[in-house]
Parts: C-alpha cells; structure tokens; sequence
C-alpha cells in the first residue's frame, strides 16, 4: 500500500498567524505534516513554496501552496467542518469578517507598536496600548449577548482573534486583568484552557531537512 502523503505546514509555535491556521486544521480533523521553523533559519524549501518568507505556510499533496492564515482557515473548514465553525448564515459570516478585518488591520498595527515598542523608534507603547483598548470593548460588546464572538459556540473568529488577543493581554497580564472587559477575560481564559489550544501549542522540535532524502 502506497504511503499516505499528507498536507506539509510551515509553522512558528508562538506566531498568531500561525496558531489560527493550526486552530483550524485541528478544528478540521485534517491531518498534516508539522514542519516547525526558526524563523531567523528559515528553510529553503519553504521560502520556495512562498518566497515572501512569512508563516503559515501549507503545501498540497498537489503541489498547490496557501501562505495566508485565513485562507488556510478556508481551506481548512470547508473541506471538513465537524465543529461547525464556518458561519454558513450570511450575517454570521459578514459580522466574522468585519472583526477579523478588523483585528488585522488597526488592532494588530496598535498591538504590535505596544508590544514592542523600541522596534518603532517609540519610548513606549502606552498611546497603542490604549488604541487597541478601544478595539477589546468591542468585543466585550460582543460578549454581552452571546458566550463566544461567533454565537452560542466557538467558531471561525474566535479562533482567528484568539491568539492575537491572547499576546495584547500577555504584554502585561495585570493591566489586561484590570480593565473593564470581564467577559472578555473570560472568554479568553476558556480559549487558553481548552484542549484545542493545548493541541495546536503542543512543542515540536525544529525541523531539520533530510538532504539525503
């Protein structure tokens, strides 16, 4: 019997890009190969796959390459959906949208100005820190009316803005605790205790190519 070729992920364990796309693929059932990369030694065969150099990255059996999160997420749940966490109804899905928009655009330009704040010539990240308060009100918005951001259940936005919500409040865990966004806080702890996030943070070892292959 043939040996079974599985899907090839380029991943970073600490990256939030990265985390979503692994979020989903476990959320799936979808088997995959987990190639874990240092990425200041990044692979030459994933800088080939997609030479912009940036994680996620996952290769088909066919060849074929997505190095975008999100689309991995796609891929990902609408081949196999068992949790249900693709929102099927059109205002579920546009109101997903709009948060992850949201999240990686504005949100994700203030977070990283807050968490490293020397990287952009900034004495420190207290204006951005604040500017990305802005963006977790409305989420705890959100969690008034319903337990997670995409309903009743877990779904696709609470996994693609989990990780970058998890690393703002990380920056400094007692300020994060502090805030008016107890639902929010809540909603992040259940995120950090669940078995899908102990599964997709589980450590691989580096990946070394096998050149005699």
């Amino acid at each position: 019997m043939a040996e079974r070729v599985l899907p090839i992920l380029y991943s970073f364990r600490r990256c939030p890009y990265a985390m979503r796309a692994r979020l989903a693929l476990y959320a799936s059932g979808i088997a995959v190969e987990q190639r874990e990369i240092e990425l200041k030694n990044k692979p030459v065969c994933m800088l080939a796959a997609s030479p912009k150099g940036t994680v996620p990255v996952l290769v088909l059996p066919d060849g074929q390459v997505i190095d975008e999160s999100l689309d991995i997420m796609r891929w990902a749940l609408q081949a196999q959906d068992p949790l249900h966490w693709w929102p099927n109804d059109p205002l579920r899905f546009t109101a997903a949208i709009a948060l992850i928009k949201d999240n990686d655009g504005p949100f994700k330009y203030a977070l990283d100005r807050y968490k490293y704040p020397r990287r952009f010539g900034l004495e420190d990240g207290a204006a951005w820190r604040d500017a990305g308060a802005e963006f977790l009100l409305r989420l705890e918005a959100v969690l008034l009316t319903q337990p997670q951001l995409a309903g009743q259940q877990q779904g696709l936005c609470d996994a693609a803005l989990a990780p970058f919500v998890r690393q703002f409040a990380h920056t400094d865990k007692a300020w994060f605790a502090a805030q008016p966004w107890p639902r929010l806080v809540r909603w992040l702890s259940k995120f950090e205790g669940s078995d899908g996030f102990a599964a997709i943070m589980h450590k691989h070892p580096i990946w070394v190519p096998d050149h005699n292959a």
